[in-house]
């Protein structure tokens, strides 16, 4: 099929051998797939419909969560973890669902075909959501399903973190041990020591003054954090966490309890009674600066989520150029392609920019926000020392 080509091509684009070659997958057919179109004609039809590229589908099923990695046309099943009230406990591997053509102890997995299939409301039931369903393969309402499944995001994710604690406990023992402190440091010691110095210097140090010791674990855990997913998001095959807006959502709002946590009365002082403001005036400022408070940590979500997805569409829609023209006319296919793929690459390589770039901002942001919160504090005991 053409979607699956498509997608074994983007993942030969993102590698390093993509320029050589692009692996081509092998059509899959699933069982029962007949049996919910009539013979002849229809089915005839049907088969020419499935060939076209759907380029939307495609980009959710990329940018969207999922309980399988792909690598080269091949699928990795994840576990699937359930827990109703009615049903109990079940966990089983979600290759069982056959690509969402089969029931598995009674729950099955929504696609975009079986979603249109089933007559279900699109804008009410998303694709890769787990729903219980009776006998008749229909979605039963009353049995409600919990799911803990271990998807691709929560895989990496973990694996991420996996990574980020054996580096930075490593650099730590060596430190401890006195490499770094009475030698040149080694290793990853050399790589990651300017990062760090960087952070501490250009971020904490500016916008937090003399309390920058304080929050600059918080603030290297954050750059580290989304840093390493983002590359993790490069790799061929891999989720794309950061572009996740529950992920991202969680970062701010833990960056907004930071925050508000640092507060304090002269920061709310400024907010509900602007010094030096008309009385007029303030019934305008205050709402305003009431509201900011809130969308700070929106920015913070949107910005990273935003710059996160937008550059893995775009690198999904150049490619999609090959098969688009493709099916217009096999040679303007071929004479899309090298265009496409030169175009493809040097996305490819901003994206690695905007990986290093996005986790700089957000903890920058961070900084500047949490610096805001006491800036009060700061410009009183100015006012005081002037006096």
């Amino acid at each position: 099929m053409v979607v699956q080509r498509f997608k074994s091509f983007t993942v030969a684009v993102f590698s390093i051998f993509s320029l050589l070659f692009s692996v081509p997958a092998t059509a899959q057919h699933h069982e029962g797939d007949t049996a919910h179109h009539q013979a002849g004609q229809g089915a005839g039809d049907h088969d020419a419909k499935k060939d076209k590229l759907n380029v939307g589908e495609v980009i959710f099923e990329h940018v969207l969560d999922g309980h399988e990695f792909h690598f080269f046309g091949k699928s990795l099943p994840l576990p699937v973890l359930l827990y109703s009230p009615q049903k109990g406990f079940s966990s089983f591997m979600s290759s069982d669902f056959h690509h969402g053509h089969a029931v598995k102890n009674g729950y099955k997995i929504l696609t975009h075909e079986n979603i249109a299939e089933m007559g279900l409301d699109p804008k009410k039931f998303k694709p890769e959501t787990i729903v219980a369903v009776d006998g008749a393969g229909k979605i039963d309402p009353s049995v409600k399903v919990y799911d803990f499944s271990l998807t691709r995001n929560v895989v990496q994710m973990i694996l991420a973190l996996t990574l980020f604690v054996i580096i930075m406990l490593r650099i730590a023992k060596r430190y401890k041990s006195g490499v770094g402190v009475t030698s040149a440091p080694k290793g990853s010691q050399s790589l990651l020591e300017p990062v760090i110095t960087f952070v501490r210097d250009e971020v904490a140090k500016p916008n937090l003054g003399h309390k920058y010791e304080k929050y600059l674990p918080y603030l290297l855990t954050v750059f580290f954090f989304i840093l390493i997913n983002n590359i993790f998001g490069l790799i061929p095959g891999s989720a794309n966490v950061t572009g996740n807006i529950a992920f991202t959502a969680v970062l701010g709002l833990i960056s907004f309890i930071v925050i508000m946590f640092s507060t304090n009365k002269h920061y709310w002082g400024h907010i509900f009674n602007p010094p030096g403001v008309p009385l007029g005036v303030k019934f305008i400022l205050v709402p305003v600066e009431f509201l900011s408070v809130f969308i700070k940590p929106f920015a913070l979500i949107i910005r990273l989520f935003a710059n996160m997805v937008a550059g893995h569409i775009i690198i999904i829609c150049l490619i999609s150029l090959i098969f688009i023209f493709g099916q217009l006319n096999p040679i303007a296919g071929w004479g899309a392609s090298p265009l496409s793929i030169g175009f493809t690459v040097f996305i490819y390589l901003i994206e690695v920019l905007v990986a290093f770039l996005q986790a700089f901002i957000f903890t920058m942001l961070t900084a500047v926000f949490i610096g805001q919160a006491f800036e009060g504090e700061h410009h009183d005991e100015a006012h005081a020392a002037h006096h």
